[in-house]
């Protein structure tokens, strides 16, 4: 058995057991997940144990803008003085329950972040931008080096100049 992350199949991928304990989290990989890649919302790549094709975590991309004003002025003062900066934002990030304390969310967050990188070559981006559901989320990426948005502590972000100093 191998850890595979992949971009995420609906006919292939079972994902009707999975449950993170945010009900959000779990509606979105069983019901909604599939719909967002045919309307191209998002990008959804999920944690395999192949040749197991069960769940056991998953994360989403997709394109964004931010505010230049909403980041933290030293980032700000060196950036274009457009009004909205392309980004990419990891919308959700999950691993089934009976897997956590496996370090799963971190390779999650790390294979985000390593696509981030990979893409911003082709398609700009200045940053991931996250928004934390509770605490303990936010706990989470701010040990990676996200930092708070100026207005809202729950919204972070991780220049991709710091993502290209962790990998």
């Amino acid at each position: 058995m191998a850890l595979v992350i992949e971009p995420f199949n609906r006919a292939t991928h079972l994902r009707s057991s999975f449950c993170c304990g945010e009900a959000a989290l779990d509606n979105y990989i069983q019901r909604q997940a599939s719909q967002d890649l045919k309307k191209r919302m998002a990008a959804v790549f999920v944690l395999i144990d192949s040749p197991n094709v069960e769940v056991l975590g998953y994360y989403t991309l997709s394109a964004y803008t931010v505010i230049v004003t909403a980041l933290q002025e030293n980032l700000g003062k060196r950036l274009p003085r457009y009004p909205q900066l392309p980004a990419t934002l990891l919308g959700r990030l999950a691993v089934d329950s009976a897997h956590k304390g496996q370090g799963l969310g971190e390779l999650l967050l790390v294979d985000a972040l390593k696509k981030t990188l990979e893409t911003s070559r082709e398609i700009a981006s200045l940053a991931v931008i996250v928004e934390a559901l509770n605490q303990p989320a936010r706990s989470f990426y701010l040990k990676y080096g996200f930092i708070p948005f100026q207005q809202e502590p729950m919204k972070l972000y991780l220049p991709l100049q710091s993502v290209e100093g962790l990998i």
